[in-house]
């Protein structure tokens, strides 16, 4: 999957915003206010939160999945695109990353989020 196919996915993501607030090559995509993907430009990679576990697992199993690169290495991975080709995968870690976010919003960005 390629860099703006991960940013459609992203896009469809109930409330999600996308912007450049570190520098022109890092696209950062937000569920109220809250990062869940942040998206390398140059380097076509991507960062997405992950529960711990799961991110030894991944690691493990996956040459093309690293420790959240700038990023606390216990709760996020780096994914570089042009190894994983498994884009079905790569969709489900995406969502998942979307929904640890939304996990912890409280109950008035919850509300906010579904009249979105």
């Amino acid at each position: 999957m390629d860099i703006e196919k991960v940013r459609e996915l992203c896009l469809q993501l109930k409330g999600t915003t996308e912007s450049f607030p570190f520098d022109k090559i890092t696209l950062v995509f937000k569920v109220m206010n809250k990062m869940y993907c942040l998206e390398n430009l140059d380097n076509k990679s991507i960062n997405l939160k992950a529960e711990p576990e799961k991110v030894i697992e991944l690691i493990e199993a996956y040459s093309a999945i690293l420790p959240g690169y700038h990023m606390n290495k216990k709760h996020w991975i780096t994914i570089k695109l042009e190894e994983l080709s498994n884009d079905k995968l790569l969709k489900e870690l995406i969502n998942n990353s979307y929904l640890l976010i939304i996990s912890k919003l409280n109950k008035k960005q919850k509300t906010e989020l579904d009249t979105l």
